[in-house]
């Protein structure tokens, strides 16, 4: 077993189903993990009846109540990792991520010495379609904040498009990653340049949804720029590597460094 695309969902039945046929479709032998939060809509219910026909290729966990973006993402890692899939992906539901970027994100890790390639808006060739202005605004300002910060050579370091290769996920101690949304996805990415791996980005053109609800509120935006002042705090006064790498994998942080 080679490639895993991880979708977090919640509320999501207006697109789940076109979702994992559009990746299935590619005919590149991926398969699918969803977690899906209880869902109120039927969403994992939806799946259950594709499982049938994708078996062994489409696979569903279940959580109880809206746990966040974060947590569901850890919990499919772990699972990918535990089921030894080679290139474990993280992407939406709601196709603004476009499936056909997939192979990709995959190329970066496989054939161009990326351990961590990431589907981003803002290098030459990306974009974003179909977006209001506010939004726009938000993201831009969150990335050049984040960078200024850090000091992290990642152009679009919000991104939620993205291929790893399991060592970075098995180097990564994933129960130290505290965040929810915006900041986890800024923390993985920082925690991976930290620790020394290969970071690529890959343009993609990024369209809003057309169906379904965007889950972004002020609570996720507020975390995002805590969280972004945190990561940096701590790479100040403590030996962040070290504390956020397993040390069992550890042979991977003293290999790079």
């Amino acid at each position: 077993m080679e490639k895993l695309v991880v979708i977090p969902t919640y509320n999501e039945k207006e697109n789940i189903s076109a979702i994992l046929r559009a990746i299935f479709g590619l005919g590149q032998g991926y398969q699918i993990l969803v977690i899906d939060d209880g869902s109120p809509d039927g969403t994992a219910a939806i799946v259950k009846e594709l499982m049938k026909e994708f078996p062994g290729l489409l696979h569903l966990e279940e959580r109880k109540g809206k746990l966040g973006l974060g947590t569901a993402y850890i919990h499919g890692f772990k699972w990918a990792l535990e089921k030894n899939y080679q290139f474990i992906f993280e992407m939406d539901a709601d196709f603004s991520h476009n499936p056909a970027d997939l192979e990709r994100l995959y190329n970066a890790c496989k054939y161009e010495g990326a351990d961590l390639a990431i589907g981003s808006r803002y290098i030459k060739g990306g974009g974003v379609v179909n977006w209001p202005n506010n939004r726009i605004a938000l993201s831009k300002g969150a990335s050049l904040y984040t960078r200024i910060i850090t000091w992290m050579p990642v152009k679009d370091p919000t991104a939620g498009f993205m291929c790893y290769k399991r060592e970075v996920l098995e180097t990564i101690n994933l129960e130290k990653i505290p965040f929810v949304g915006y900041a986890f996805q800024i923390a993985m990415k920082f925690t991976a340049w930290k620790l020394g791996f290969k970071v690529k980005e890959v343009a993609i053109i990024f369209q809003d949804r057309t169906l379904g609800v965007s889950k972004m509120n002020k609570g996720i935006v507020k975390e995002g720029i805590l969280g972004v002042l945190k990561l940096r705090w701590k790479t100040l006064f403590t030996d962040y590597r070290k504390k956020i790498s397993n040390k069992e994998a550890s042979w991977h942080f003293c290999r790079k460094k």
